[in-house]
């Protein structure tokens, strides 16, 4: 209900125009907002007479009127909302006019109950449109006396009227600023990134809560820094050059992704690697950065420890693939009793192990009994053939590389070292390592540690180091081919591995087991070694050692006839061919061969497969092949015995 005023003093009696024009200007002159709607009714009321006078903003999708202030009778009447439904604004607000009913305005509407409780007689209201005609609200005065027409009161009203449109969508559009920056500071505060923004300087003017985190820092002490302090010196130079070339594009294509991304710096010091995003803009011909972080050194250590799972995954397949139950560390022989002793004492130490023998004796079967029986058992064994891998690649094999460390590099790779931390690598034909590696195999013995190639970073590792070779690394040393202080620091604890040869019956023994285990594989029945196959197994030198035993006696059992195996077949030719008939019944009679025969044995055996294979080494027909050998052996017993194609 409306407060009721008996004023006499009728409206718009000696109206002047110019006093009232100047009295509501002064009025509204210095307010905004809602203080300047409140200004306006006021002095509306005083400079038209009227008894009271309100402002209201328009929500169509209700036909509903709001009150932004509405003055009656000198008193303010607060939260005032109508529905315009039959009622004099409905008028204004339709047909978008000023609309005056001077006087019995209640005939005209007599079911208007708000006109009936303030006792109106006249009403003048004129709508608020913004510059699209849009209709925003409006305004009007009432009184309980007529209200003449008087065409300056209409002038100063519909002047106000358009003030008061204005402030109006003033206000909106501030509020929907307010809105969107709302929105946008949400945005940033919920975004997982940091998002930076810098002045033409490049200083710090804003940054959301994740760059706070990011950076360790909190966004009060960053504000007003210079962001090059936060990355590394060339990565800041990297950037004035990229927003100088975004400066040379066209509006709208003023953003890129930054190649490789940055290292940034935290205070503290701590570097990490973040991909970054770039975008130039100006505001009040100012020229402003924003840039996008992401840290992503937790998503680079997981794809590391992938690629590190999937190169230990791939070594063990590998290895599987390899491991042959050979039985090589079977036998009862006082020498290689020596050698299972050797390997109880020394497993349960973290002490180098440098293995010698004769090719095919067992030494990766050595080394594999070490580290199953050390402390270390429970980790990796990494088994890296030294003479395998070509003298450009096996750097990068033990060490590991950065991307584009050298052609063909195109992504980061673990080595054999950082794959083996915390177990063992074995280093097979360690006498085969090129002279320039040895130096940084000495420092990963000694230091514990190596760099990778290409990389400027030292890895530190704790891996213990078992090696093996055929050659003579001491005579190696005296050439010049082997440095002195690698050997010593390899040869901390030698195991020999004996000859075939020197076995005694550990020969028979081998047979005896490699036959059984064929012939089970086979499904065949096999009768046990007579008279004449030890002796004739025992009679031979063996120059391929348990390897070429083994294979020997796999070739009898599938030529094996009525249940006995076929050493005819499967012994190697040269004991017919190239043995002196005055040697051949020394053999007979068990004549022990020299090392220099025996040596010429296997040259000739050698030789012999290799002009069966047309001097090819590796492959289906090659002559490791035909000997039951790994290529990589047999071009390392070739290296030994000197054997090249003839050109």
């Amino acid at each position: 209900m409306m407060p009721h005023s008996t004023d006499p003093s009728p409206p718009l009696q000696n109206l002047e125009a110019d006093v009232a024009l100047r009295a509501i200007l002064e009025g509204t002159a210095t307010e905004t907002g809602q203080q300047f709607f409140a200004a306006l009714v006021q002095n509306l009321t005083k400079a038209l007479g009227t008894h009271g006078a309100w402002v209201t903003e328009y929500f169509p999708e209700k036909r509903r009127l709001r009150a932004l202030a509405f003055w009656m009778d000198g008193q303010w009447v607060t939260n005032y909302e109508v529905d315009i439904a039959g009622t004099p604004c409905e008028r204004v607000i339709d047909t978008a006019k000023l609309v005056h009913f001077p006087d019995r305005v209640l005939e005209i509407y007599p079911h208007e109950e708000e006109l009936k409780a303030a006792g109106a007689v006249s009403y003048m209201g004129v709508p608020l449109q913004d510059t699209d005609g849009q209709i925003l609200g409006h305004m009007a005065v009432i009184d309980r006396r007529p209200i003449p027409e008087e065409p300056r009161a209409h002038a100063i009203f519909q002047i106000f009227a358009a003030r008061a449109a204005a402030e109006l969508q003033r206000m909106r559009a501030e509020a929907e600023a307010r809105e969107r920056e709302e929105k946008v500071g949400r945005l940033l505060s919920s975004a997982m990134d940091a998002i930076i923004e810098l002045d033409h300087q490049f200083h710090i003017t804003r940054a959301n809560p994740a760059t706070e985190k990011i950076f360790q820092c909190r966004a009060e002490k960053m504000i007003g820094q210079d962001f090059r302090s936060f990355i590394r010196s060339d990565d800041a130079d990297r950037l004035l050059a990229l927003t100088d070339e975004l400066d040379k594009r066209p509006e709208g294509q003023r953003s890129m992704w930054i190649s490789g991304g940055l290292t940034a710096r935290c205070p503290g010091g701590r570097l990490f690697p973040a991909e970054a995003t770039l975008s130039r803009f100006e505001l009040h011909r100012r020229k402003f950065t924003t840039l996008i972080l992401r840290n992503i050194h937790d998503r680079i250590q997981a794809e590391e420890k992938i690629q590190s799972l999937t190169a230990e995954t791939e070594l063990l397949r590998e290895e599987l693939q390899s491991l042959h139950q050979n039985g090589a560390l079977l036998g009862e022989s006082p020498v290689f009793r020596r050698v299972l002793q050797d390997i109880a004492q020394v497993a349960k130490t973290d002490a180098t192990v440098l293995i010698t023998g004769e090719t095919g004796t067992g030494k990766e079967l050595v080394a594999r009994a070490v580290h199953a029986a050390s402390d270390r058992r429970e980790r990796m064994l990494v088994t890296v053939n030294c003479a395998a891998i070509p003298a450009t690649l096996i750097e990068s094999e033990l060490f590991g590389h950065e991307p584009g460390a050298f052609t063909g590099a195109t992504k980061k790779r673990e080595g054999r070292f950082a794959l083996a931390d915390k177990g063992t690598i074995f280093l097979d034909e360690i006498g085969e390592l090129p002279l320039e590696l040895q130096a940084k195999l000495l420092r990963v013995l000694q230091e514990g540690e190596f760099d990778p190639v290409g990389s400027s970073r030292t890895k530190k590792v704790d891996v213990r180091v078992l090696a093996a070779t055929n050659r003579d690394l001491a005579a190696a040393v005296k050439q010049g081919t082997f440095r002195e202080d690698l050997y010593y620091r390899l040869n901390v604890f030698p195991i020999r591995l004996p000859p075939l040869r020197e076995r005694g019956d550990d020969v028979v023994r081998l047979a005896s087991m490699f036959a059984q285990r064929f012939a089970d594989k086979m499904a065949r029945s096999i009768t046990p070694l007579n008279a004449e196959d030890i002796r004739r197994l025992t009679s031979y030198g063996w120059p391929g050692n348990v390897r070429e035993l083994q294979n020997v006696i796999e070739r009898a059992v599938i030529t094996a006839e009525a249940g006995k195996i076929n050493l005819d077949r499967a012994l190697p030719e040269v004991l017919q061919a190239d043995v002196p008939n005055d040697d051949r019944v020394a053999s007979k009679s068990d004549r022990i061969l020299s090392a220099k025969e025996l040596e010429e044995l296997e040259r000739a055996n050698i030789l012999r497969a290799l002009d069966a294979a047309h001097w090819k080494v590796s492959g289906e027909k090659g002559a490791a092949a035909l000997l039951g050998l790994n290529a990589s052996t047999l071009s390392s017993r070739m290296k030994v015995l000197k054997i090249q194609k003839a050109r």
